[in-house]
C-alpha cells in the first residue's frame, strides 16, 4: 500500500497544470482613485497657470479611459482631446509621448492615426511601485515640452502617494 507522500506524488503531474491555470485565470491590477487622478490634473493646471498658460489636463487610467478632465478658463476647448490622445500615446507605449515620437520617428505619422492616440510631447506616465496605472496629458501651453513640466508638475504635487501606492 503507497504512503501518503507516495500518493501525494502520483497525483502531482495531474493536479499540477490545472493548478497552475486555475492561479493563472485571474490578475490582480492596481487602478487610480479618483482624487488621485484629480489631483494629478489640478497639480498640472496649476503649475501651467503660474507660468501663464491656460492648458487642459487629462488623466486617464491604465485602459486609456478618462479618470479625470481639467480645463483652465481660457484654454481652447480642442485642448481636451489633444491632451487624452497625448495620454493615449503613453498607454499605448508605457513611456512619455515625447519618447514614443522619438523612438518610433518613422511610424509616428501612422500612430497618430489610431483612435486617442496623438505622439506629441505632453504626456507622462503614472506608476506606482512598478506598475502603470495610468497617464497624464496636458495640451495648451506653447510647446509641448512645456506641457510636460506641467504634467511632471502634476505627477510631483503627489509623488509621496504614487510611491507608497497609497498606503
Amino acid at each position: 500500500m503507497p504512503t501518503l507522500a507516495a500518493a501525494a506524488v502520483m497525483l502531482l503531474p495531474m493536479t499540477g497544470p490545472v493548478a497552475a491555470q486555475e492561479k493563472s485565470d485571474f490578475v490582480e491590477m492596481k487602478h487610480m482613485a479618483m482624487e488621485l487622478a484629480r489631483d494629478i490634473a489640478d497639480g498640472a493646471v496649476q503649475a501651467c497657470r503660474e507660468r501663464g498658460f491656460q492648458v487642459t489636463a487629462v488623466v486617464v487610467d491604465r485602459s486609456g479611459d478618462t479618470q479625470a478632465l481639467l480645463r483652465d478658463v481660457y484654454a481652447p476647448r480642442m485642448t481636451m482631446e489633444i491632451a487624452k490622445e497625448k495620454a493615449g500615446a503613453v498607454i499605448l507605449s508605457g513611456t512619455a509621448s515625447a519618447n514614443l515620437d522619438k523612438s518610433r520617428s518613422a511610424i509616428a505619422a501612422e500612430l497618430d492615426h489610431l483612435d486617442e492616440v496623438l505622439t506629441l510631447a505632453g504626456a507622462l506616465p503614472i506608476e506606482t511601485q512598478g506598475s502603470l496605472v495610468g497617464a497624464v496629458g496636458v495640451s495648451g501651453a506653447p510647446g509641448g515640452d512645456l506641457d510636460a513640466e506641467c504634467a511632471q508638475a502634476g505627477l510631483d504635487a503627489v509623488a509621496d502617494r504614487l510611491q507608497f501606492g497609497g498606503l
